[in-house]
C-alpha cells in the first residue's frame, strides 16, 4: 500500500516513501496552470467521447462524466486549491467528488503529457483569436486616422534626420503594413499548430484502439497530430506564438517611440490624450507619455518569454521532459501582456490630434525637397551622380545664405549648373516632392489615396471572415 500523503497522486502506486514537503510544493504547476482548467475540461469530454466509441464508457455513464466536467468549470476560487499537484489532477480530484469512482474511468487510455500538450494549444490558439480581434482593432484606428489626415504633410526621417516629405497617411499605413504582416503571422501559425494530440499516450500513442478523429473534431482541431512522440513533446506552436507576439511587440514599441518622440516640445507634431497620460508629482506642468513608456517597456517582457522559451527547448531530448512545465508561464505571460496592450492601444490611437500646421512647416524647410530637385535635373538629362552633387552645391549656398532651395534665383542656380530653368520651381513645391514619388508604395497623393482605400478593404474582408 502507498502512503496516504501519496494516495491522491495521479502516479502513487510505484512509491512508498512520501514527498519532502518542501519539494512537492515547489514542484506544483497547479498555481499557475489552474487557468488551463477550461481547455482541461473540453478535452476531457472530446476524450470521453472517444472511450465511449471505444466501449470503455456507455452512453450514460458519458452524460454523466459530462455534466460532471461542466460542473468542474464552473468552480470558483479554485486557483486557491492546494492539494492539487497539476490541472489534469485538480480536475480528477474534483471529478470525483461530483461522480465518484466513475471519473477514474476518465484517464482510461491517455496520459498528463497528452493532456498538456493538448490544453496548450487550445489556450495558445484563443489567444490568437483574441490577438486577431485586438489587431483589427488597431488596424481599424490608424485606418480611420489616416483617412482624417487627408494630405497633411510631415517630414519622413532617416537617421533621426529629416529626409523627404510624406503624408501622414502614408506614415501611419507603415504601421497597418506591419500589422498585416503580423496578422498573417500569427493566422499561419494557428493554422499549423490546429492538430489534436489527444490519442498520443504518454509517449508511443493510446493502449486503446481509440478514434482519435473524435476528440479532434470535438475540439474543433483539423486532425489529429500524426506522430506521438512528436505530439507530446512539441512546443512548435507556443514558440511560434510568442516570437510572432514579440515582433509585434516590437512593431507596437517602434509606434510608440515615434509618438513619443513626436509629442515632445522639440518635434510638436502631436498633442498626447490626457486620458491616456499622467502627469509629474513634482512638476506641475508635466504630461508624460506614460503609456507609450510603458509599451515600449511590455515589448522587452515579449521578447523575453520568446527567448525563455526558445532556450528551455533547445536541448530537450525526445519526447515529454518536465522543463516543459516551466514553458507554461512564458506563454501565459505573453498572452496576457499582448492583451493588456491591445486593450487600450486602439483607443489611443483613435484620440490622436495632430498639430499638421507644425508638421507641415517642418516638412517645407531643412531643404526636404533635395531629393525633388536633384530628380529635377536628372530629367533634364543630367547623370543623377552630377544631378546630385550639383544639388548638394546648391544646398550648400543655401545654408551659407540661409535660405531654402526654392529661395535661391536663377541665375545663382544656373552658376552652378546651366540646366536649371524656371520649371525648377514649379518641381520642387510641397506637391510636386510628394508627387514624384509615383510609384507603387509611394508617398505620391494618388498613390496613397489608392493605398488607404486598399487598407480599407482588405481590413473590411478580414473583418468579415473572423464575424
Amino acid at each position: 500500500m502507498s502512503e496516504p500523503q501519496q494516495s491522491a497522486k495521479m502516479w502513487s502506486g510505484r512509491f512508498r516513501e512520501p514527498l519532502n514537503a518542501t519539494f512537492e510544493s515547489w514542484q506544483r504547476s497547479f498555481p499557475f496552470d489552474w487557468r488551463l482548467v477550461p481547455y482541461e475540461v473540453e478535452a476531457s469530454i472530446a476524450h470521453a467521447r472517444a472511450i465511449e466509441a471505444a466501449g470503455i464508457l456507455t452512453s450514460e455513464e458519458l452524460l454523466q462524466m459530462e455534466e460532471g466536467l461542466r460542473a468542474v468549470a464552473k468552480l470558483k476560487d479554485i486557483s486557491q486549491n492546494e492539494q492539487a499537484e497539476d490541472v489534469h489532477h485538480f480536475v480528477e480530484l474534483e471529478l470525483t467528488k461530483i461522480i465518484g469512482d466513475l471519473a477514474l474511468k476518465l484517464h482510461t487510455g491517455r496520459s498528463r503529457n497528452e493532456q498538456i500538450a493538448t490544453d496548450m494549444r487550445l489556450f495558445v490558439r484563443e489567444a490568437i483569436d483574441n490577438t486577431l480581434a485586438g489587431l483589427t482593432a488597431w488596424r481599424k484606428a490608424l485606418i480611420d486616422l489616416a483617412e482624417s489626415a487627408g494630405e497633411a504633410t510631415m517630414p519622413s526621417y532617416t537617421h533621426l534626420q529629416r529626409a523627404e516629405p510624406v503624408l501622414v497617411a502614408h506614415w501611419l499605413l507603415a504601421y497597418v503594413s506591419m500589422i498585416e504582416r503580423d496578422a498573417s503571422r500569427l493566422t499561419d501559425a494557428r493554422k499549423r499548430m490546429n492538430l489534436c494530440p489527444l490519442g498520443s499516450g504518454a509517449v508511443a500513442g493510446a493502449t486503446l484502439a481509440l478514434d482519435s478523429t473524435i476528440a479532434a473534431r470535438a475540439l474543433g482541431f483539423d486532425a489529429p497530430t500524426p506522430n506521438s512522440m512528436d505530439a507530446t513533446s512539441d512546443r512548435d506552436f507556443a514558440l511560434e506564438f510568442t516570437q510572432a507576439i514579440a515582433t509585434l511587440g516590437i512593431h507596437i514599441s517602434r509606434f510608440a517611440e515615434e509618438l513619443t518622440l513626436y509629442s515632445t516640445a522639440e518635434f510638436g507634431f502631436l498633442d498626447l490624450p490626457e486620458a491616456f497620460s499622467t502627469g509629474s508629482s513634482a512638476m506641475p506642468q508635466k504630461k508624460n507619455p506614460d503609456l507609450t513608456e510603458l509599451i515600449r517597456g511590455k515589448s522587452g517582457r515579449l521578447l523575453g518569454a520568446a527567448t525563455t522559451l526558445a532556450t528551455l527547448i533547445k536541448g530537450l531530448p525526445l519526447a515529454y521532459n518536465k522543463d516543459l512545465q516551466e514553458g507554461q508561464e512564458p506563454v501565459f505571460d505573453s498572452a496576457d501582456t499582448i492583451a493588456g496592450i491591445l486593450s487600450v492601444l486602439p483607443a489611443f490611437t483613435a484620440s490622436l490630434k495632430f498639430r499638421h500646421g507644425k508638421m507641415k512647416s517642418a516638412a517645407e524647410t531643412g531643404y526636404l525637397n533635395a531629393m525633388a530637385a536633384a530628380t529635377y535635373l536628372s530629367n533634364k538629362g543630367v547623370p543623377f551622380r552630377k544631378a546630385h552633387e550639383h544639388i548638394g552645391n546648391a544646398v550648400r549656398l543655401g545654408l551659407e545664405t540661409n535660405r531654402e532651395l526654392q529661395d535661391l534665383t536663377l541665375a545663382e542656380l544656373q552658376t552652378i549648373c546651366p540646366d536649371f530653368a524656371e520649371d525648377f520651381y514649379a518641381s520642387i513645391t510641397l506637391e510636386a516632392t510628394l508627387d514624384c514619388h509615383d510609384v507603387i508604395g509611394g508617398t505620391a497623393r494618388t498613390r496613397v489615396r489608392t493605398a488607404l482605400a486598399e487598407a480599407r478593404t482588405r481590413l473590411t474582408a478580414q473583418s468579415g471572415q473572423t464575424k
